[in-house]
């Protein structure tokens, strides 16, 4: 199992596809998310990247809307 390229302690089985480089899931991030990238349809760190997004942008709605 590959180990994260900024934690090498870590093992880890999320791989950018892209960019060849393992990341643990304190390190999960797309790297290029507004590049094209040919993996994005089946890749798991973008679909956890993505979903990230979403909640923070829920999250800063919320605090917003006033009662």
């Amino acid at each position: 199992m590959p180990c994260c390229v900024k934690h090498p302690e870590r093992e880890t089985s999320y791989v950018c596809q892209k960019h060849e480089i393992a990341l643990c899931e304190e390190c999960l991030e797309c790297r290029d998310p507004n590049i094209y990238c040919k993996y994005r349809s089946a890749c798991p760190i973008w679909f956890i990247y993505k979903e990230n997004k979403r909640a923070e942008r829920r999250a800063g709605e919320n605090l917003t809307r006033k009662p």
